[in-house]
């Protein structure tokens, strides 16, 4: 009772000993009271001041208490509206209980008042009203920490928008397409190209570990960590070993990114691969024959060292690549079966006239056919073909 104690209480019952009777009871349980004798009244103080609670007669002449509850509930204030109300009845019956509960009583006490149990009830209703606010106070901080939520990861997603290409690569005698679909407004994968020291373009994609804002810093660090490792190395092995240290000696281990990078020498069509802990790179050859090239090395970041292993490829005209984050594969938690590796590579299209023909046949294949499905993970994907002559 000490939390509630000094609980402004209005009193309406028409009766004026009973309205003596009432304050004095309750005056002397600790609380402030104040009195009234009909409901016009009554409306007229809760009004100017709400109470912590009203204490209301069921029978009065004029507004009785339910034609009084009425129009407290429908109030357009919600401190008027929600008042805690106790309802006074004379009457025992089950009808008479009924009517106090449908027309807007929390509770109803019946006449004569039986003072320990009108005060257990009164707590009642205070404690359920305390813990009304609290939730509404909570409420209110979960709605300001979601907008300010939603400002932080609008900004992060500008920031990493102007990390993603926003237009295919032009490169003479290659065709370039990507697609980035995040979960939420920021994600985890990153992509890019660079020119190497010796010329060569080297396509690169990353998946950095975990969702969200936290994601989208590493993609901030791994595009940051490519473009210093290309500028010191030639080769994509050695690109790889030098995101690697950078990345560990930062994080030491708490977190990893996936990572596959091929270096073209896009006048030749020779080129060299090299992965990390990522999905299969893809190869369709214009023949129909397709070729899948594993990751050796572990995810970057976890190991100390590690040995980065280059595959040597050569890329005919009509010959086409596929990087790709394991977004692609879909997950069985949203209903769909997840497509394998393996899977993914029967759905390559060597007839694709372009490289973006050729990614949205994969696309269409792999994406749920409900719009409003959500995504499980980042989508990432990025094709480059080597076009014919003209």
């Amino acid at each position: 009772m000490a939390n509630n104690t000094h609980a402004e209480i209005l009193i309406v019952d028409d009766d004026a000993l009973s309205r003596k009777i009432l304050a004095q009871v309750l005056t002397s349980a600790g609380y402030n009271c104040q009195v009234c004798g009909d409901g016009a009244e009554s409306l007229e103080m809760i009004h100017a001041k709400p109470p912590s609670l009203l204490l209301l007669d069921f029978d009065m002449p004029g507004a009785n208490g339910a034609e009084v509850l009425k129009q407290l509930r429908s109030d357009q204030h919600q401190a008027i509206a929600q008042v805690p109300t106790i309802m006074l009845t004379a009457h025992g019956s089950e009808e008479s209980e009924v009517n106090c509960l449908q027309a807007g009583a929390d509770d109803f006490v019946t006449k004569p008042v039986n003072a320990a149990v009108l005060r257990a009830r009164i707590e009642t209703q205070l404690r359920l009203r305390s813990m009304r606010r609290q939730l509404e106070r909570q409420n209110d901080e979960l709605e300001r920490w979601r907008r300010d939520l939603e400002r932080d990861l609008a900004a992060a997603r500008l920031t990493q928008q102007s990390l993603i290409p926003q237009k295919p690569l032009v490169l003479p005698g290659w065709d370039v397409a990507a697609s980035y679909r995040p979960v939420i407004q920021v994600g985890g994968d990153i992509y890019g190209w660079l020119c190497m020291k010796d010329g060569r373009i080297l396509f690169w994609i990353a998946d950095g570990s975990g969702h969200g804002a936290a994601a989208a810093l590493l993609t901030t660090l791994a595009k940051l960590l490519f473009h210093h490792g290309s500028a010191e190395h030639n080769a994509p092995a050695s690109v790889m070993e030098a995101v690697n240290d950078d990345f560990r000696s930062i994080f030491g281990g708490r977190s990893f990114m996936t990572a596959m990078c091929v270096a073209i020498n896009h006048k030749t069509g020779s080129a060299h691969a090299v992965g990390a802990g990522h999905p299969p790179l893809l190869i369709v050859r214009q023949n129909g024959a397709t070729e899948s090239i594993a990751s050796v090395a572990p995810p970057l970041g976890l190991v100390e060292r590690s040995e980065f292993v280059e595959t040597a490829l050569d890329f005919e005209p009509g010959d086409a690549f596929l990087l790709y984050t394991d977004g692609l594969f879909g997950s069985s938690e949203n209903g769909r079966h997840r497509v394998t590796p393996q899977q993914l590579e029967k759905m390559l299209n060597h007839s694709a006239p372009t490289a973006e023909v050729l990614l949205k046949g994969i696309l269409e294949q792999v994406t749920p056919n409900n719009p409003k499905e959500a995504l499980s993970d980042d989508m990432t994907a990025l094709a480059v073909r080597r076009m014919a002559p003209q």
